[in-house]
């Protein structure tokens, strides 16, 4: 049965920017929508065409609603993630982290399944890993330096693709939103997205490491 609730209100107060895909996405049912699987994936992140990767209508729905709520609790975004999903040793924007090239110390990065993921197959796992080092952009297009996906790529191999063994590299894709589609800005993020990983490695890369808490 279709979710009735997909197909009503409107989208004029949206407490962040929506792309077209997601007006488009806000005139569907679940039943009408067409998750992304493996393949398009694939070409989506080869051809950096970010833009089109979309919601469930009631799961996009739900986001704007909490997002909404959560933005009128904590003020920001930034202050809800920092109060309550990285690392407590982060402190407050501007951060020092420990190394200024990204990902290279645990301290600075936070792995953690998306709570609001795109709308994919099931056999996909949506994955954000934060980080506190400033990833570099270019400033007239929002898209990574060279150097940047670089460092990105050479963490997102012996992180993720090393720990899957020799298939890795066909189970493991990433991607940065440019700086116009991100919904939380202020806190410097990728997107890693895996193919039938089970769960024990999934809590493996996601647990809180000693660096991340406070010491007492």
């Amino acid at each position: 049965m279709a979710d009735a609730t997909v197909k009503t209100g409107t989208h004029e107060d949206a407490p962040f920017p929506l792309t077209e895909v997601d007006k488009w996405v806000l005139s569907l049912t679940d039943d009408e929508y067409q998750y992304h699987d493996w393949e398009d994936m694939k070409k989506i992140i080869a051809e950096n065409n970010l833009s089109v990767l979309k919601r469930k209508p009631s799961d996009l729905r739900r986001y704007m609603k909490w997002t909404a709520e959560t933005k009128a609790e904590y003020g920001s975004m930034t202050n809800y993630l920092l109060n309550n999903r990285l690392p407590r040793t982060w402190g407050s924007p501007p951060f020092k982290p420990a190394s200024t090239t990204p990902f290279d110390d645990p301290s600075d990065y936070r792995v953690l399944i998306n709570d609001w993921p795109y709308g994919l197959t099931a056999n996909l796992t949506h994955i954000v890993v934060w980080s506190r080092t400033a990833i570099e952009t270019d400033p007239e297009t929002g898209d990574m330096t060279p150097e940047s996906r670089s460092n990105v790529a050479n963490f997102v191999k012996r992180f993720f693709v090393d720990r899957l063994g020799p298939d890795g590299d066909d189970r493991v894709l990433w991607f940065k939103n440019w700086v116009a589609l991100q919904s939380v800005r202020a806190l410097e993020h990728i997107h890693i997205i895996v193919r039938d990983v089970e769960k024990e490695i999934l809590d493996e890369w996601t647990k809180e490491l000693d660096c991340h808490r406070l010491l007492n």
